[in-house]
């Protein structure tokens, strides 16, 4: 069951100190990720006016989609071609780590193999769900989350909660800003950069983040999503998941990467209790 202690242990851990492998590939991982930015106090913007942005602008967005019937001819196309529900959930963290419920269109299937676990990624992924993801169609129900309150327009990208678990407290101040359907990380590289460079995108962010500077963004994600650039990390259908990544560079032990992710399923196994655990902290 989720409690203070698993909280305070695995979200704010930032005292492991183990030596990072040297790959001749790739640069050293910093791992405990540390950085100095993020820390600005919020300003005016941050605590009134992005709300009402968010929510004028993707209800406005929303509304036209659904008045032009672009959504429901979309949504009618992903269940046929997905053979049932056309709409992917999955729980995320979100503002200040409290996990919410995330929406997109449905691109992969849910094909399993004979002992009922599913297939791989490159298996599922159709041919339609491939250009949903490239046209970020798939994104659009992720305008629901932005109505709710859940999201902002922009704001450093929603990652797993999986991921979560193997944040330093560096690299847990992107949580203290809502998540965005788009943000600096998605406009300077999305899925083919480096975690490191991922967090420190984010927590320029928060340090930059303002009406004209979030807009500079918006019409900059709309140049990419037309380019259709950096969608999966090269050679992988979508992007490694940050404790894959840690591994996979020797920045932590297998011990250390199976323990994260028991723990990242103890807290899905009872997300109210943990969010109850987390507003509880406070």
């Amino acid at each position: 069951m989720a409690n203070e202690e698993l909280l305070n242990e695995n979200i704010c851990d930032n005292t492991l100190n183990i030596e990072t492998a040297d790959k001749k590939e790739e640069s050293a991982v910093n791992y405990p990720y540390k950085n100095e930015k993020g820390k600005k106090l919020p300003n005016i913007f941050k605590r009134f006016f992005k709300r009402a942005f968010d929510l004028v602008s993707s209800l406005s967005l929303f509304l036209l989609l659904n008045v032009t019937l672009i959504f429901p001819i979309i949504m009618i196309m992903v269940a046929i071609k997905m053979k049932g529900n056309p709409f992917f959930e999955q729980a995320r963290p979100g503002l200040n780590g409290k996990i919410i419920k995330i929406y997109k269109f449905r691109s992969m299937t849910n094909e399993r193999d004979a002992e009922g676990n599913l297939l791989p990624d490159d298996v599922r992924l159709t041919k339609f769900g491939k250009m949903l993801r490239n046209t970020s169609l798939d994104e659009l129900p992720g305008l629901i989350n932005i109505i709710l309150g859940q999201v902002s327009v922009v704001g450093p990208r929603p990652h797993l909660v999986s991921d979560m678990m193997f944040y330093s407290e560096d690299a847990y101040r992107r949580q203290l800003v809502k998540p965005g359907l788009t943000g600096l990380a998605q406009i300077s590289g999305r899925n083919n950069i480096t975690w490191e460079e991922k967090f420190n995108y984010d927590l320029e962010y928060i340090d930059k983040m303002g009406f004209f500077y979030d807009l500079g963004l918006i019409f900059k994600t709309i140049g990419k999503v037309l380019k259709k650039e950096d969608i999966a990390t090269e050679g992988m259908v979508t992007h490694e998941v940050y404790g894959d990544y840690l591994l996979r560079l020797g920045a932590i032990d297998k011990e250390t990467y199976d323990d994260k992710n028991r723990q990242a399923k103890i807290i899905l196994a009872d997300i109210k209790e943990y969010n109850q655990t987390l507003k509880n902290a406070k």
